[in-house]
């Protein structure tokens, strides 16, 4: 397969596109190129998501059974366990996790796991793209040395590799993987054109990048962005509660300003894979220059504490009505890192439970969209939803809101429930008395 031979198979829309890792990057990458008419072969080694993909059923609540059933029918996606298909792909794009270890360094096992299976099978003028958020130099060093170790073959000679940050947001109604832009750094120049070719095919608007250090360099300052300024907004918290000033309220009106301001907003924790993570990747890689992120740092700090803010203003509210947190039925909204989603990694709501469970609180959570528990890296609460009934709301005697689903009636929730501590504002519009509803 020469060069011309993949552009023009791309452009075509003949081109086989491999998507190694099939969660929340990787299964909507692979719908947004079936538009064009690529057949796709997707991998995993999670052999249950396989097999719901393969009975054309999806495991993610906002990509439908009815997007993925279609693609199986027509034999356009195979969903597999087996590496060897590598071989009939003619661009595989890397969707995998890169978490953190227990001492909040980089953990690269997932990204080397990865080449380490597709390289034995890597052909001559494939594509090689990843999108796992990391540090810069991951591409050109890590990925790249065993590519080229394993197969044989040269990086930006005998295959194309290019690095392609994922920018997914579930749940979001406005922007999806086919219409928000794609920055792409590729090894080399030719590089970068055909990978941006690829998601041209896809995505409606590419951003090529000088290097895949600057695309890497991207997706990490969007997420310190985003970390910082949720940091702030979140010692701003505290400080407007000991004023007696409603932060939510500063927030709205600051919002007024049509220019130099951008509105974000305090919650009980960072979740999701990439904010309370990612920034962590850059610390981590400026020490290998001599460098301290202060900034990051700090703002790192002060969001890993706001969980512990919420459970010292759970036990202020319930010792308003002379209860401790230990022997307390409390009942926690929302087990979801964010609203209307079923994705729990990163959830605050998981540090919440269990730090209630540690001081002896009886704990029960209610989410529509995680009916139970799975096993994660860190937490195992082995818990199923329960019901929002009116029992079960007067039976506790406090409800954490941790998560605003916009399912949940936060009315009917302020007019059952004895005591609540809010800490997404969800219950701003209630018009009764709010003597036992506390902010947090």
């Amino acid at each position: 397969m020469t060069t011309e031979n993949i552009l023009s198979k791309i452009r075509d829309g003949k081109a086989t596109v491999g998507v190694v890792g099939l969660g929340y990057v990787g299964l909507p990458l692979v719908l947004s190129f079936s538009r064009p008419g690529f057949k796709i072969i997707g991998f995993d080694i999670d052999q249950k998501k396989i097999t719901a993909l393969t009975t054309g059923k999806s495991y993610i609540r906002h990509i439908p059974a009815s997007t993925v059933d279609p693609l199986i029918e027509n034999s356009q996606f195979e969903p597999t366990t087996d590496f060897s298909k590598i071989t009939e792909c003619d661009a595989i794009i890397l969707c995998v996790p890169t978490p953190l270890n227990k001492n909040r360094e980089p953990d690269m096992s997932y990204i080397e796991g990865t080449a380490r299976n597709i390289a034995p099978y890597l052909q001559p003028k494939q594509l090689v793209a990843l999108e796992s958020t990391t540090y810069p130099g991951t591409t050109r060093v890590l990925l790249k040395d065993i590519l080229e170790e394993v197969s044989g073959l040269r990086a930006g000679e005998d295959f194309h590799l290019a690095y392609s940050p994922e920018r997914e947001d579930p749940g979001n109604a406005k922007f999806g993987t086919s219409t928000i832009p794609k920055v792409v750094g590729g090894l080399t120049g030719r590089c970068t054109e055909i990978a941006c070719e690829l998601y041209k095919t896809s995505i409606s608007e590419v951003v090529p990048v000088s290097s895949t250090e600057v695309a890497e360099m991207t997706k990490l300052l969007e997420n310190i962005f985003r970390s910082v300024n949720i940091a702030l907004v979140n010692e701003l918290k505290v400080v407007c509660h000991e004023m007696g000033v409603d932060v939510w309220e500063v927030i709205q009106a600051a919002a007024t300003k049509p220019f130099g301001f951008m509105p974000f907003y305090p919650g009980p924790g960072l979740g999701g894979h990439c904010i309370p993570i990612d920034p962590f990747y850059l610390t981590w890689k400026a020490r290998e220059f001599g460098l301290s992120t202060r900034f990051i740092e700090l703002a790192g700090e002060v969001n890993t504490s706001m969980p512990r803010y919420v459970i010292e203003r759970m036990a202020q509210a319930l010792n308003s009505q002379k209860k401790p947190i230990n022997g307390s039925k409390i009942l926690v909204l929302g087990l979801a890192y964010k609203k209307n989603v079923d994705d729990q990694r990163e959830s605050p709501s998981l540090t919440l439970i269990e730090m209630l469970q540690e001081r002896g609180a009886e704990v029960s959570y209610h989410d529509p969209f995680v009916p139970k528990t799975h096993k994660m890296r860190e937490h195992d609460l082995q818990m199923e939803s329960q019901e929002l009934s009116e029992e079960v709301l007067r039976g506790a005697d406090a409800v954490l809101i941790a998560t605003d689903h916009d399912v949940v009636d936060y009315n009917r929730v302020c007019e059952l429930a004895s005591l609540i501590v809010d800490t997404r504002n969800a219950t701003e519009s209630y018009s009764g008395a709010r003597d036992h509803i506390f902010k947090a």
